[in-house]
């Protein structure tokens, strides 16, 4: 017992896993596990530029839950809104609603909502239900009748939100755990000098690491695709050719990543508690697959730019339940082409040094 304590005093990367894991993990659950939504981004329309139009817009955006704009193009062009994620929902107010509440003491609008987060979607009907109860109440009027087109998932079912999630924390897990052993276990079990002594260069050894896992996590996004879709009913309304070039994008991601862990980690044992933390945590916690990144605090969300799942979850969400194309999804795809060139080359460097 006190060798095995001088050992974990001895050994700084220990006493990080220790100590310092459990005080990230309490902050992270503490502030991300929100399932409130903050800033909603809502799109008003309104075609009736009356007082009590107003007065009901006024009620919206008097809340800290919603963020009041009016788009500056017409209503046509709302579902492209929409698929570049510009808004969560839009408010629709037709041209007669004054008139019906005064004649007729009752009228209708419109809420569309972006429900490719049915949970989102759910709260923002209720949140958007309140305000509208509210304003009945300030108004002494009937019921205004809300008409609510769920678009991208109309049964708003859970499985449609949280099979793409679970792509991507399973790919970004595997490729990253996986390579980050494969070149330790090289370096562990003293196998390492028997490759030195072939004519080979640094980055063909480690393209010779990679290619295999690139492979199996082709296939393992391949089988997760068609279970979802199989078992869960989960749609996909985008190109099969724009999922794989993106899905292999992220897997060279997560493969840089293990490569980079690869490069610190003195054992096998290290690499997979590093890969396991620095995976899995982040991409449940910090990517939207669970929690909205609105609702997180500014801290929290500018951590949220260094996670490559946040950028594959808008990517394969926005694939299956909103048929993106490729030019709507170039931010994402820029974003994880920067974290793979800078983690690769820095991986190839590290390791170019530990062969000299």
């Amino acid at each position: 017992m006190l060798k095995e304590t001088n050992h974990i005093f001895r050994d700084p990367r220990t006493l990080l896993i220790v100590f310092l894991m459990p005080i990230i993990q309490l902050v992270i659950f503490g502030y991300a596990m929100n399932m409130e939504i903050k800033q909603i981004k809502l799109a008003v329309y309104d075609y009736s530029q009356s007082t009590l139009s107003k007065e009901l817009i006024k009620n919206f955006s008097s809340t800290e839950t919603f963020e009041v704009t009016y788009p500056k193009t017409s209503e046509s062009n709302l579902n492209k809104l929409f698929l570049s994620r510009k808004y969560s929902a839009a408010l629709l107010i037709p041209h007669n609603f004054e008139q019906d509440l005064v004649r007729d003491k009752h009228s209708q609008v419109q809420l569309i909502i972006d429900a490719s987060d049915p949970n989102a979607a759910t709260l923002i009907k209720n949140y958007c239900t309140a305000v509208v109860g509210i304003f009945n109440q300030i108004e002494k009027i009937s019921p205004i009748d809300i008409r609510t087109n769920i678009l991208y998932n109309p049964d708003m079912k859970s499985a449609y939100f949280f099979v793409p999630g679970l792509i991507a924390m399973i790919l970004v897990m595997i490729s990253a755990l996986l390579t980050s052993i494969a070149i330790t276990r090289e370096k562990e079990l003293g196998t390492m000098e028997q490759i030195l002594v072939s004519p080979i260069r640094s980055h063909e050894i480690v393209i010779g690491k990679v290619l295999p896992y690139i492979i199996l996590a082709l296939m393992d996004a391949l089988f997760i695709l068609v279970i979802g879709m199989t078992l869960f009913g989960v749609p996909f309304n985008g190109s099969f050719i724009v999922f794989l070039a993106f899905t292999l994008l992220y897997i060279l991601t997560a493969l840089s990543l293990g490569l980079l862990i690869s490069t610190v980690a003195p054992s096998q044992q290290v690499a997979m508690m590093m890969a396991i933390t620095i995976t899995m945590l982040p991409t449940i916690m910090l990517s939207g697959f669970i929690f909205p990144i609105a609702s997180m605090p500014k801290s929290l969300q500018l951590i949220t730019y260094i996670v490559p799942a946040k950028y594959y979850l808008q990517i394969i969400r926005g694939i299956m339940l909103k048929g993106n194309n490729f030019s709507q999804l170039l931010q994402p795809m820029l974003a994880l082409i920067v974290m793979t060139a800078a983690m690769l080359s820095l991986a190839v460097k590290r390791f170019s040094l530990r062969l000299k």
